[in-house]
């Protein structure tokens, strides 16, 4: 047999095209060092056009001093790059396609630019690769959308180029590591440099640049909500979902999306909870970021442990004085990680509980409408059945509907909606716009963020529809038109067949789960009010200004 004669080749080439990338910025850059009035210089040599690059800026934490000098780069030297992030959240992000900068996207979330997005597409200013959920982005960057340069934030680094991200570490391991392990270069942007960390979070070795930014990153306050503007409907859903889902099935773990009407249900477990006898029964275990609105159960004992996506300014001191609830390391602070938590928001809780714009009759939901492009981040990760879980909990096993032998349990997938929207826009339509933007857009399937087989329970003011015992399409259009009130799907509903939805279990009023509607009332809050926060945290919670009114 003729031999096969291997031909000599270089199994180094990307390492090889690195070390010409840097001795590019050689004579620009102190070692590791970039001084901050190069960077732009420095990025115009590092980065390449065509180069994917991928820009920390997610739903809080924003390297925006990377992303405005990477907007100020010159178009000529720099273009069509292949953007990745997990959301596009300030303007300089879409200024780069404007500039022709970059010319792809691939992206989770982009809710403060999702007009802005829509309309660039529409103008074909941008290409978007695909709508991704978070852990879906995160894992691809491992495998077909590997990065050739990594722009990511921390708050500090130390001489050697060691890394402390504080409380809100959030991506940027995951980033970080898709990069330097496949000879990519990673840049980071730094509050400042110090001699001694409080904490290590991310080697030196890992990195190839720190900048001192002019300005600290930005963080917004995502999470937080003021319970001054939580409504009497709001307390009503969230009565409901303590009582006829939280008790009902014993839900010990779980994930709250964010919203005033789950803002509601944390600051009535202390109070309405309570009266039902509730603590330790329920809500024990978390995969949440740190809500103000958690102050009063954690105070009051409901809550054992909270795992962070990401951290929430002005609780910073708060987490670290209650370390036996959240995860902390030595110096006090929150470790958050927003891959893992992910993770665990898919795989390891009992519940998800969320909101959407629009639900068809099918309890197919979308964020995306027409003329809004806003993706949908993490939701579709916790707002599903993992078929992968093998472990079991009372609540897991409470949706097992048949006795057949293999028969398993589901993750409860909850949707609370009211039944219009401001500007009286029905939240329960016919179809979803979602259609339409797949059509008007050319992607390759309907944006939709949570499909309705996934759907365990819906809530409204009008009630619940259990749809996990639904043995038919038909049932659950029924089940979901009955509590959807004076909107197109709803006006489909047949009191009679109401009724019998009701004597089957499959809807449940207000008056079902013995929950008066007279007794839904502010007056129920634990907290009223942010001062009152304050208050129950014993001033450790120190909320920004813009939510002070006092």
């Amino acid at each position: 047999m003729n031999q096969v004669v291997k031909q000599k080749r270089s199994w180094s080439k990307r390492l090889e095209q690195k070390k010409k990338r840097m001795d590019n910025v050689k004579d620009l850059v102190n070692g590791m060092m970039i001084p901050t009035d190069r960077i732009v210089d420095v990025l115009e040599k590092l980065i390449r056009p065509h180069d994917r690059v991928v820009l920390e800026g997610n739903n809080q934490k924003q390297a925006s001093f990377l992303s405005e000098a990477l907007a100020n780069v010159n178009e000529k030297e720099l273009f069509d790059l292949h953007m990745i992030m997990s959301s596009i959240s300030r303007p300089e992000h879409l200024d780069l396609f404007e500039r022709g900068i970059a010319k792809k996207i691939d992206f989770s979330f982009a809710g403060p630019q999702s007009l802005r997005i829509a309309q660039m597409l529409e103008d074909g200013k941008l290409n978007i690769g695909e709508l991704h959920t978070y852990v879906e982005l995160y894992g691809r960057l491992f495998i077909d959308l590997i990065p050739a340069v990594a722009l990511v934030a921390a708050d500090k680094a130390d001489r050697h180029g060691n890394l402390y991200t504080g409380p809100n570490t959030e991506e940027t391991p995951t980033i970080i590591e898709a990069t330097a392990f496949r000879d990519g270069i990673v840049i980071v942007q730094v509050n400042e440099l110090t001699d001694e960390l409080p904490r290590v979070d991310i080697p030196a070795s890992w990195i190839d640049y720190i900048v001192v930014a002019t300005t600290p990153y930005q963080l917004e306050p995502l999470f937080t909500r003021d319970p001054r503007h939580i409504t009497d409907i709001q307390i009503l859903q969230a009565m409901m979902v303590i009582r006829g889902i939280y008790e009902k099935h014993e839900v010990q773990s779980l994930n709250h999306g964010i919203g005033y009407n789950t803002a509601a249900i944390e600051l009535l477990l202390p109070t309405y909870g309570e009266s039902l006898g509730l603590k330790g029964k329920i809500c024990k275990h978390w995969a949440l970021n740190p809500h103000p609105t958690l102050i009063p159960a954690i105070e009051s004992g409901w809550i054992d442990s909270i795992h962070c996506f990401g951290g929430e300014v002005g609780m910073e001191k708060y987490v670290a004085a209650r370390r036996d609830v959240f995860f902390t390391g030595r110096d006090g602070s929150l470790r958050s990680n927003r891959a893992l938590s992910q993770m665990a928001g898919q795989y390891a809780v009992d519940l998800f509980i969320g909101s959407t714009l629009q639900m068809d009759k099918d309890g197919n939901s979308s964020t995306v409408t027409r003329g809004r492009l806003a993706g949908y981040g993490g939701a579709p990760n916790m707002g599903h059945d993992p078929g992968g879980r093998r472990h079991s909990t009372p609540a897991w096993l409470n949706m097992m509907t048949s006795d057949d032998p293999l028969a398993r349990g589901k993750k409860l997938v909850v949707q609370v909606v009211e039944t219009f929207q401001s500007g009286h826009k029905p939240i329960f339509v016919e179809s979803l716009d979602a259609i339409d933007v797949k059509k008007e857009t050319g992607l390759a399937i309907a944006p939709v963020m949570i499909y309705g087989d996934d759907v365990t329970h819906v809530v409204t003011e009008e009630g619940i529809a259990y749809l996990y015992k639904a043995d038919s399409m038909e049932k659950r259009r029924e089940a979901i038109a009955a509590i959807a009130g004076v909107t197109p799907v709803g006006m489909m509903h047949d009191p009679k067949k109401t009724e019998n939805l009701r004597r089957e279990g499959l809807v449940a009023l207000p008056e079902d789960l013995n929950i008066r509607r007279s007794e839904a009332k502010r007056s129920l809050l634990a907290a009223k009010n942010i001062e009152e926060l304050v208050q129950w945290s014993d001033g450790l919670y120190e909320p920004p200004d813009k939510f002070k009114i006092w």
